[in-house]
């Protein structure tokens, strides 16, 4: 029976992969610097941290982590906090969620201010009692203590908890762990396929509560 549900945020509750195609260009760019590489598929997995360790290993820049991370929160905020939009009916599937009593959370790569002023923003914050970060447990998403702390949080069994994901990596992980699965349709992953077939359910968009509900228990 399902207890317990844990969110990713940017593309699977936000329609926000947008923001992060070329903010690792647009960040060396800013101090003068030109990419070597597509970082967008280096940084795939990176937490901003390790992020702002790669900038400094590899391309020199001289600013201490804490200030490199700091920099690109400041250029992404003003997405979070004035233009990012819930992906499509999520808001509506979340009230059906909340109305069978599943206790929801959410676990997100993005630093937590900016998790908290579009969530604000966007009046869905109250749907959920905590909100993780890798940053606050000291582990990327290929790593499950993300999921592991916000299910200790729920206070459900791994096999009571659902973890809706839209980039497969972390949904590899969070199955390899033992959590229920949920694949959540975005144009920025390129590997849909897989994704639908690892997942235990696949949402190609929320509107359809229902069916989700029914391939989920059955």
């Amino acid at each position: 029976m399902l207890k317990g549900a844990i969110f990713d945020l940017d593309g699977t509750i936000l329609d926000s992969m947008y923001i992060w195609d070329t903010i690792g260009e647009d960040y060396l760019r800013s101090l003068g610097k030109e990419p070597k590489e597509n970082l967008k598929e280096t940084f795939k997995t990176f937490t901003l941290e390790q992020a702002a360790h790669y900038y400094r290993d590899n391309y020199g820049v001289t600013l201490s982590v804490n200030e490199i991370i700091d920099s690109i929160n400041k250029m992404v905020e003003k997405h979070y906090n004035e233009m990012v939009p819930l992906k499509q009916n999520f808001e509506e599937f979340l009230g059906k969620l909340k109305e069978r009593g599943i206790k929801m959370c959410v676990a997100t790569v993005t630093n937590r201010h900016l998790a908290e002023a579009a969530l604000n923003r966007l009046g869905i914050r109250e749907y959920f009692s905590e909100i993780f970060t890798c940053a606050s447990v000291g582990y990327s998403k290929k790593e499950p203590n993300i999921y592991r702390e916000a299910q200790k949080h729920l206070g459900t069994c791994k096999n009571e908890t659902i973890v809706f994901e839209d980039a497969l990596y972390a949904l590899e992980t969070a199955k390899a762990d033992g959590f229920i699965t949920a694949g959540v349709f975005d144009i920025h992953e390129g590997n849909q396929a897989k994704l639908k077939r690892l997942a235990d359910v696949y949402i190609e968009d929320y509107s359809n509560f229902d069916k989700f509900w029914r391939e989920l228990i059955l």
